[in-house]
Parts: C-alpha cells; structure tokens; sequence
C-alpha cells in the first residue's frame, strides 16, 4: 500500500472517472509549490489520457482549499508567486481544454486559489455550511488562477467587482443565488451526488460534452458570426464521431443512448 501521507495531491481513477484530490489537510489544502507542480502533472496526464470522461476536484480534511500557501509567499513574494502560478496556470488551461466536464465537489472552505479553481469546474456541487471568499484583495492582492476571466462570466461584472474588490465572505445561499454553485447538499449526501453527476457525465457522449463546455465560454469573446462558425465547426467534428449515429438510433428507437466517448 503506497503511503500517501506526504503526497501533496492524490489522483485516483475508477472507470472514466478520474479524481484529483487536494491533499495538505493540516494547512486546509493550501497550495504551496509541490502542490501546484503536482496539480499540473497530473493535469498533464489526464490531458493524454483518451479513456477520461468525467475528472472531480475535491478537497482532503476540513476544507475544498484555503488558497495560495502563505507562507511560501511571505519568504519571497515575487519568486512565490512565479514559482505557484507558472504551473498552476499550465492546469488551468489544460484543464479547459479536455473534453471531460469537470466537477468541484466543495466542503467547509473555497478560498483565495481555492475558489479561482473552483470557478474553473463546470458544475460544483457544495456541502451545507461552505464559506466562499475570494480573499484577495484582504492581502493587498489582485487575483489569480484565471479568477478575472471566470468570476465575470460566472455572476456578471457588477457581482464579480464586488466579490473582488470587497473580499466578504459568502454562504452557500449567497453563492447559490449568484450562481457560483449548482447544488448545496447535507454533508452526509455530498459524495453520493457529486458520484451520481459523475457517472452520469461520463456515459455521455464526451466529444460533444467537451465541444459544448468550451463553446459556452469562448462565446462571450466572440461576434454572433464567429461564433455560428465555431458551432458548426464543433458540430462537424461531433458527426464525425461514433456517439451521433447512436444517439439518433436510439431516439428513433425510445431507448436511453449508449454513447461510447469518441
């Protein structure tokens, strides 16, 4: 059995599922350098990995994340901060590129990096009692891990300035209503939910789930015509796939679609 005490980040895989777990729970999951080149790493693979359908982003202990490790931060400001967002920004990217959908599944805490990670995630799903903070600007900072381009998109400008420029702490009823999460859940029920959206997800037809996610993001930077472009590219190469015929086969036939991923 690998001891798995040390080790800053845990990928774990079941089936198509592949779950990246933040694992620093004594600092609430803080990203330090470790973590972050461990975060990209494996970003990295599940990027190469053909059979991935559907990757969750959860939180060890107490907390989803607390966000950047202070401490690497306060012995050198300007090193900690290119030696964390170098390869956190690498996974960022990667991250919305795959085709599989990604899902926070949040508990107790989404802070700082935390909850620009967060932002990242196509669904997030949250445990009753999370506190949401972007926190930033509380340490005389601006923003990072792509927090400035998802908050915006997310809940509006008005919304995401004052979430940026205020750095008040959000409860699950704030963050629900301002759409920053899908669903909240007892604690008790969070993993059975988040596993359920999982699974669902991954027998879905994935080159077509990826096309979506990012075209309802890339939509917002693009003219109507453009865009129309990028659809109807998107849609060529889902033709092009053995999950259209299937689905057509099946609505023809009123049968739930067995889509393949490819």
């Amino acid at each position: 059995m690998t001891d798995t005490q040390d080790t800053p980040l845990l990928l774990h895989r079941e089936g198509a599922i592949a779950t990246l777990t933040f694992h620093r729970p004594a600092a609430l999951n803080a990203i330090d350098v470790p973590m972050a080149l461990a975060l990209r790493d494996a970003v990295r693979t599940l990027a190469q990995d053909r059979a991935l359908r559907c990757v969750v982003l959860n939180g060890a202990g107490r907390a989803f994340m607390a966000g950047g490790d202070l401490d690497t931060l306060a012995a050198d400001p300007v090193r900690g901060a290119a030696e964390l967002l170098a390869p956190l920004n690498e996974a960022v990217a990667l991250l919305g590129q795959l085709d599989a959908p990604v899902i926070a599944k949040v508990h107790g805490a989404a802070a700082g990096a935390g909850l620009s990670l967060m932002l990242q995630a196509d669904f997030v799903y949250a445990a009753e009692g999370t506190r949401f903070n972007l926190a930033y600007i509380n340490l005389g900072a601006s923003c990072d891990v792509g927090a400035s381009w998802a908050l915006p998109r997310i809940v509006g400008l008005r919304n995401a300035l004052e979430i940026a420029m205020l750095g008040e702490t959000l409860d699950c009823a704030q963050a629900q209503r301002l759409s920053l999460i899908n669903r909240v859940l007892p604690p008790a029920e969070l993993d059975a939910a988040v596993q359920q959206l999982a699974q669902r997800l991954a027998a879905g037809p994935t080159v077509a789930l990826g096309h979506m996610r990012r075209l309802m993001r890339a939509g917002l930077d693009r003219s109507l015509r453009d865009q129309l472009a990028a659809e109807a590219c998107a849609f060529d190469a889902c033709a092009r796939t053995a999950d259209l015929p299937r689905g057509i086969a099946a609505f023809h036939a009123k049968q739930a679609p067995q889509f393949e991923g490819r």
